[in-house]
């Protein structure tokens, strides 16, 4: 649709906030930005940067011990891409993290693996490929003048 041009951002609900902010900033190394806080003064949600304007909310308080299985309704994971997935996989080895899925190249052609957080919040690492069905579903759409 024409006006909405990224993703800004992805909310999660967590069961310890400092165990996520664990794993998000000194594990995953998203800096935090900013925190807000709910009248009675305790943490309402956490901003962690992802770039500049894509950023990961982490909202405490979650009331499951872990997020939906794979083919329950709502958000099923969130994908994020990488320039080198052999040099992300390397420091998250050294970060001592465990992936959820080996690095396999996918049917769509990116190459890609799978952590999963404390709290069961699936995460895609995908490297794209130039010769990726996504991108090659681009030149398409261009191609047909559905985007420009």
């Amino acid at each position: 649709m024409q006006g909405i041009n990224g993703v800004g951002h992805v909310a999660i609900k967590v069961t310890d906030l400092d165990r996520s902010l664990d794993y998000y900033v000194n594990k995953l190394g998203f800096p935090e930005m900013l925190r807000l806080a709910k009248d009675d003064g305790t943490v309402w949600l956490v901003y962690l940067r992802i770039t500049d304007e894509q950023y990961l909310e982490v909202f405490p308080g979650a009331e499951n011990d872990r997020a939906p299985g794979w083919n329950a309704n709502g958000m099923n994971h969130m994908c994020l891409t990488v320039d080198n997935i052999d040099e992300v996989l390397a420091r998250i080895a050294a970060a001592g993290l465990e992936l959820l899925l080996p690095l396999k190249t996918a049917i769509d052609g990116n190459r890609q693996a799978w952590l999963e957080d404390p709290d069961g919040n699936r995460i895609e690492l995908m490297e794209m490929a130039t010769d990726s069905l996504q991108y090659a579903a681009i030149q398409r759409l261009r191609r047909e003048g559905a985007i420009t």
